[in-house]
């Protein structure tokens, strides 16, 4: 799906990112047209940070205009999980409420349902915040931010067999032999437990509690960002952090969009999940290092450059690929661009000229992927 007013900065096989307000760009969209809307946008903090986040005292109702039109264009079985980190209120080591008023005002102003609150566990975030942690050693260090989900009706779509985790080392022990660790009978909590508690499953039901560390230190977009000397985003939440909640209540082909996007995990890993995708962003920086997400171990230098100069100029970058078994995308008059080993990243299409199949007279950047000496191999690739 491509908005019809405004031009992408890049795109995919399965999505697009754009760069402008997201109350604009969310405009566009046909109402219940989005099965997913997982962003998490700039915190409530005291200090004000690079990225633009707003204060406590305004922040409810800020976020509140874009909940509105996130439900207009959510379908009836449509999502809307929003990640929020905590905060303190200003001078004294007492937490703000803000993140739970967001909870409290989408429910009961806007008409969202609280499907389900979930907590992300960072054990890798560093001991903040520094005056009352730190120094004067008043509070324990902030590592769990709250993740809403939303539901537009009370039944949202969601299949937690999608994410189950693996089974604790006595519960594998007590599928080998059920009748040496326990005994079917209620107990006295008041559960009972029978013969089926026996059954494999395939996994455990996972808890609300979403422990996982946001400790990425290397990878392509890391590479990306120091090979053009971009600032890396700030606030980058951990690739498994949407992978849980784009396969718990999206199926394949559904649309998932971040309206905050910052570096656009959530784009990388829908596109990776089989989703389509939309990715806003208002800042053009960010969203020319987030292009890197969908390169492959194999880009070079060259790469990186031409593809984040042209975005920062104004220019589209065609990411598209031939995957196997799928018609090849329109060839264009003035020749197309194969990178070497396009991985799970992606075809660069045209060398100049327009976009094929989208509407836009803007040029389209062409990426260098050749390295020296290597002679460039076609092959088609299975569809992730």
């Amino acid at each position: 799906m491509t908005l019809t007013n405004h031009t992408p900065a890049y795109v995919t096989n399965r999505g697009a990112a754009y760069c402008g307000d997201a109350l604009a760009l969310l405009a566009e969209l046909p109402d219940e047209s989005v099965n997913l809307v997982l962003t998490s946008p700039p915190f409530a903090l005291q200090r004000e940070k690079e990225y633009g986040n707003r204060s406590q005292a305004d922040y409810v109702e800020w976020l509140a205009q874009f909940a509105r039109l996130v439900q207009r264009k959510l379908k009836a079985d449509g999502s809307f999980v929003v990640d929020l980190g905590g905060a303190y209120e200003t001078g004294s080591p007492t937490r703000s409420l803000y993140n739970f008023r967001v909870a409290v005002h989408f429910c009961d102003q806007l008409g969202f349902h609280l499907a389900e609150d979930f907590y992300w566990h960072n054990p890798s975030k560093l001991p903040s915040p520094i005056e009352w942690v730190n120094k004067r050693k008043l509070r324990a260090k902030d590592s769990v931010n709250t993740v809403w989900w939303f539901g537009k009706t009370r039944w949202p779509k969601a299949d937690v067999t999608k994410v189950l985790t693996e089974y604790s080392d006595r519960m594998k022990k007590l599928l080998e032999d059920p009748a040496g660790f326990y005994t079917p009978k209620k107990r006295p909590s008041g559960h009972d437990i029978g013969k089926a508690f026996a059954k494999d499953n395939g996994g455990a039901i996972p808890s609300n509690l979403l422990q996982i560390p946001n400790s990425e230190s290397n990878g392509v977009y890391l590479r990306g960002c120091k090979t053009v000397m971009a600032k890396q985003h700030p606030a980058r939440f951990p690739a498994k952090l949407p992978e849980f909640f784009i396969r718990f209540l999206t199926e394949p082909g559904d649309l998932v969009v971040d309206i905050f996007a910052g570096s656009n995990t959530t784009g990388s890993v829908a596109e990776r999940e089989g989703r389509k995708w939309l990715a806003f962003e208002e800042r053009r920086d960010y969203l020319a290092a987030s292009v890197f997400r969908f390169f492959g171990e194999e880009a070079d230098d060259e790469g990186f450059k031409s593809a984040h100069d042209a975005i920062m100029d104004g220019r589209q970058v065609d990411l598209r690929r031939v995957v196997y078994g799928e018609p090849k995308p329109t060839k264009p008059a003035n020749g197309s661009h194969y990178p070497i080993k396009p991985s799970q990243s992606l075809l660069l299409l045209n060398e100049g000229g327009t976009t094929a199949g989208l509407k836009s007279n803007r040029p389209v950047a062409s990426v260098n992927y050749r390295k020296p000496g290597r002679t460039p191999k076609r092959k088609s690739l299975l569809s992730p």
